[in-house]
């Protein structure tokens, strides 16, 4: 049975609920599920806690969960980006837990994979690491994470078929698959999508058995961050034009 569905605001009709917990694909604005994170808004649903790298920019991304108050609680490696997220940080309106982008990485996967639980050294006499269990392994001290599982995950793809399979490209594959297998329910977007057997298996990377709705993505401009440019012709610091 085909999983797409005709439109976003379709893809999460009975998913959100108050107080759940999200987990969104993407590395600050690259492959990030756009038009899901826009349908999430518009649904008005609050007090989320929201797994992802970084919380997007201010009116992108994520970013617009925040403007629209929508979060209580983020857990994030980095959020840098984001200068209304740290507003609300500051003021004690937001709730933030900090997490080694790594570690971040393996709790998504480890949630994924059904491991309640595992160790690392990343944080070890830190303040990631306070109130948390610590065990000692060939003379080196350890702290111990929990797996991160999300009420639903959201995640982009670049190519799909109807059955769910997904294949990411270049820098957008990014946290998109340790995401797709964290989510009770996993919804993805993809920019192609196409029939059954039309993938070819060696290039799958997220099996359809971990997505449960599908949607065709907007075909929108895709923004940069920060776009960093120089004048043809003109060197970089350190470089001689050719000649």
């Amino acid at each position: 049975m085909s999983k797409l569905q005709p439109a976003p605001a379709v893809a999460l009709e009975g998913a959100l609920r108050d107080g759940m917990t999200l987990a969104v694909g993407g590395f600050g604005l690259s492959g990030i599920p756009a038009d899901l994170i826009e349908a999430v808004r518009d649904s008005g649903v609050k007090d989320l806690t929201v797994v992802s790298n970084n919380m997007g920019v201010d009116g992108k991304g994520l970013g617009i969960l925040i403007e629209a108050g929508q979060v209580r609680k983020v857990i994030a490696s980095y959020v840098g980006e984001n200068k209304l997220f740290a507003e609300q940080y500051l003021a004690g309106r937001l709730e933030v837990e900090f997490t080694p982008q790594g570690t971040l990485a393996e709790r998504l996967r480890a949630g994924g994979a059904g491991i309640p639980a595992f160790y690392t050294k990343t944080g070890v006499g830190t303040l990631v690491a306070e109130g948390k269990p610590h065990e000692v392994f060939d003379g080196e001290t350890y702290v111990q994470e929990r797996a991160i599982t999300a009420d639903v995950a959201l995640v982009h793809a670049h190519t799909a078929d109807t059955d769910g399979n997904l294949i990411y490209r270049y820098t957008a594959r990014n946290f998109n698959p340790v995401v797709a297998t964290a989510g009770l329910l996993t919804i993805a977007e993809a920019e192609v999508v196409v029939q059954p057997g039309e993938l070819d298996p060696n290039h799958i990377v997220t099996p359809g058995v971990f997505v449960q709705r599908l949607v065709q993505a907007s075909n929108r401009v895709k923004d940069i961050e920060q776009r960093t440019v120089r004048p043809r012709g003109v060197p970089a610091d350190g470089e001689a034009l050719a000649v």
